[in-house]
């Protein structure tokens, strides 16, 4: 909107420059290639600018730039020119519109299929189109693809948008405090994990972050589905479909993909489609799989949802034979990864920077790589599973996972724990050899109720050092040591959804109170940042240097398991635990973050049943009080007891 706030008549103009590169975001983000397709000469008409280009992968790529409201004065190729004359307070307005589209002739083949296709020898791309086809044209983002968004106008779009989120708060579980800011964040988190929603495939699943993760990864949908159980459950019902439905089929080493594996990340640009990238998808993620099982056992605790258990159960056996049969790349009963694609990640956890596993020396580890965290995520999955055989009467399934579980419990802690460092080591090299550098990760030991309660006390008191912990939140990497670097992506920053795995971590253990720590540390952090929201990371620098957060200047904001890390925190925080097929909820000794007082828990689901709690504060004690409680009954027990510190 345009107004004249002078007390004359103005005359002006306003000019738009647009062009379009059609880089793939591989290329955004650095690639480079030895050739790349055909631009095709504009087409240019009164109203609108639409521009080509035809990739290697034979696809015609389009992008339509449009003024539905009214034709420029002056337009071209690259700009658009509208002359104004207004008198005073008099206003106008613009609209312009842009409208990327792929043609369906080759783009209907699947990414998979087109991929493997130009990896042929002697493969060639198609030839040129020589003119705009007038039909077949697809519109990622639109459902059905086939169909393009209604030419809406730009206010009907605001409006339809503000009522899909307000109808998703609604179906969300509502939690409001004292604290306006902490309301802020929540709500901001809520719509968040709506705005990363996409539809992939015919599936709706959340995508990892935006602008580099705009798609869907199998670690991080993994993650954020678990943390966002506590408002909306269905975020972990999409994921797992999604992924169940992606799950590796067969041993493709350019893909690392094996039988039962979940995916790492799945592409659809062109260097996916021409095999540039193994994107197709790519499994070169060693801790997808057993984050998978975790969180459909945890989704049945929280839902009760036996058509979807039993309809996921066959992917949930296919993961756990991952872990028993292509797990362990040397028989000494690991979980390990080694790179086998020339295009993949050489480390592959959730830390997978080049440099993210480093010696104390700040040498990279060689491969295979046994990270302390995924360890702790197979075992978990395997009691979990050995519960969920118990539940189906498969006694021996449930023998063998939990046998299993208690061998791996046992070899862990022989072989990761630094008794003078007084917690878990990063890994295990290729030759065996502990990587002692203090990291994060033995945190998410205490997430997967991996270590003797004694062990766990230890590794919290080093997580909440100064050197580990920065008032913001807990480091990647405790500082004081050769590789860190608070600047750094794995080295020594902050991650939120990091943190609020060890949260709960915490609270497994019976440390709530500690747990309130670290939300406080994040709810700081994210005061600082706009509208509250805490982005994929932030720099590890101590609290005391100015009281100010180093932002990552690249970091992915909203970023879905970042949004969803407040709900996790908080979950252990309150220390809720439900078990929605026996129809209870335990609270356990919930604490609440400093300056929060009360807090409620607006129709929480647990199975069939909506429950509403209210949390207070007084005199350094903290109270819970059931309100509400909607359809099916449910037991609701409270347990208050000494808080455990460190």
């Amino acid at each position: 909107t345009l107004t004249n706030y002078l007390v004359r008549d103005i005359d002006y103009w306003v000019e738009y420059e647009f062009a379009a590169d059609f880089a793939d975001q591989f290329e955004v983000r650095g690639a480079r290639r030895r050739e790349r397709g055909t631009y095709l000469r504009p087409l240019v008409d009164e109203r609108r600018v639409v521009f080509f280009y035809q990739g290697r992968d034979g696809v015609l790529y389009r992008v339509e730039v449009f003024f539905p409201a009214r034709a420029p004065d002056e337009i071209a190729g690259g700009r658009a020119r509208f002359n104004f004359h207004l008198g005073p307070n008099e206003s106008t307005g613009l609209e312009l519109h842009a409208l990327p589209s792929l043609h369906a002739v080759r783009s209907g083949t699947s990414v998979r299929e087109a991929a493997d296709q130009a990896r042929q020898p002697g493969f060639r791309p198609p030839p040129t189109m020589t003119e705009e086809p007038e039909s077949g044209w697809l519109y990622p983002g639109s459902h059905p693809a086939s169909q393009p968004p209604a030419p809406r106008r730009f206010e009907e779009r605001v409006g339809r948008a503000r009522a899909d989120y307000r109808h998703w708060a609604e179906i969300s579980s509502r939690i409001v405090t004292n604290e306006e800011a902490f309301n802020g964040a929540l709500a901001q988190a809520v719509a968040d994990l709506k705005a990363l929603s996409v539809f992939w495939e015919g599936r709706r699943v959340i995508s990892a972050g935006v602008p580099w993760y705009a798609s869907p990864f199998g670690r991080d949908a993994a993650i954020t589905a678990l943390q966002a159980l506590l408002v909306n459950p269905d975020i972990a019902r999409e994921a797992l479909l999604f992924l169940a439905a992606h799950q590796g089929k067969k041993v493709d080493d350019f893909r690392e993909e094996e039988p039962g594996k979940i995916l790492h990340e799945i592409r659809r640009g062109e260097l996916a489609r021409t095999g540039e990238v193994p994107h197709t998808p790519y499994y070169g993620s060693v801790d997808s799989t057993p984050l998978f099982l975790v969180l459909y056992t945890e989704y049945l605790q929280w839902t009760h949802d036996r058509a979807t258990g039993e309809q996921l159960l066959p992917a949930a056996e296919a993961a756990l034979r991952w872990i028993e049969q292509y797990g362990d790349k040397d028989g000494d009963g690991f979980i390990e990864y080694r790179r086998k694609s020339e295009r993949g990640l050489r480390n592959q956890g959730w830390k997978d920077s080049w440099d993210g596993v480093p010696h104390l020396d700040g040498a990279p580890a060689e491969p295979p790589i046994a990270l302390v965290e995924v360890q702790g995520y197979c075992l978990d999955a395997r009691r979990r599973m050995a519960r969920l055989y118990r539940q189906l009467g498969r006694r021996e399934d449930a023998a063998r996972c939990a046998i299993a579980a208690q061998r791996l419990a046992r070899r862990l802690d022989e072989a990761f724990w630094m008794e003078k460092a007084g917690t878990y080591a990063l890994a295990l090299d290729g030759e065996k050899r502990q990587v002692q550098t203090v990291a994060s990760n033995a945190g998410h030991l205490l997430f997967s109720r991996a270590v003797p309660e004694a062990r766990a006390r230890r590794v919290a008191r080093v997580l909440m050092s100064p050197e580990s912990f920065s008032g913001f939140g807990i480091r990647t990497l405790a500082r004081g040591q050769r590789p860190y670097n608070p600047l750094s992506y794995h080295n020594g920053t902050i991650w939120p959804h990091d943190n609020s795995l060890i949260a709960m971590g915490l609270s497994n253990y019976g440390m709530q109170k500690v747990a309130a720590q670290v939300l406080s540390g994040a709810y700081d952090a994210c005061r600082q940042f706009r509208h509250y929201r805490l982005p994929e990371l932030y720099c590890g620098m101590a609290r005391g240097e100015g009281d100010l957060v180093v932002s990552y200047p690249v970091s992915c904001s909203p970023q879905a398991w970042a949004s969803g890390a407040f709900f996790l925190m908080l979950r252990g925080c309150l220390g809720l635990y439900p078990d929605a097929p026996r129809r209870r909820l335990k609270i356990v000794n919930p604490h609440l973050p400093a300056g929060v007082q009360r807090l409620t828990l607006e129709r929480l689901r647990v199975g069939d049943t909506r429950v509403t709690v209210d949390f207070t504060c007084s005199g350094g004690s903290c109270f819970a009080a059931v309100r509400d409680v909607e359809g099916e009954p449910l037991a609701i027990r409270i347990e208050v007891g000494a808080q455990h510190d460190l």
